[in-house]
């Protein structure tokens, strides 16, 4: 399906683009590519094929949840530019 001039420049308006003309020749062209790569697509019997959002199984990969001791809380403050109590400080973010 080969695409127009101005269908060209009506979808770069639509994606707010501006064109120039040598940007409307090339993706005109490739625009039309895609366009008939898709209508070749559609040409494919999928009458026997059922319905699927993905084709290929889902695996989760998860590592095991382990108890492990955690750091004592003087060192992980021991390296804090600034902190307060038991508590980082830092600066108010919003004023």
């Amino acid at each position: 399906m080969k695409l127009s001039r101005e269908e060209v420049l009506h979808i770069g308006l639509l994606a707010r683009l501006g064109l120039t003309e040598a940007e409307v020749e090339r993706l005109g062209e490739q625009l039309s590519n895609i366009l008939e790569n898709f209508e070749i697509l559609q040409q494919v019997d999928t009458s026997g094929i059922l319905p699927t959002a993905q084709s290929i199984p889902l695996q989760n990969v998860t590592k095991d949840d382990e108890v492990t001791p955690s750091l004592d809380q003087s060192q992980i403050l021991a390296n804090a530019p600034r902190k307060e109590g038991n508590f980082f400080r830092v600066r108010a973010v919003l004023e």
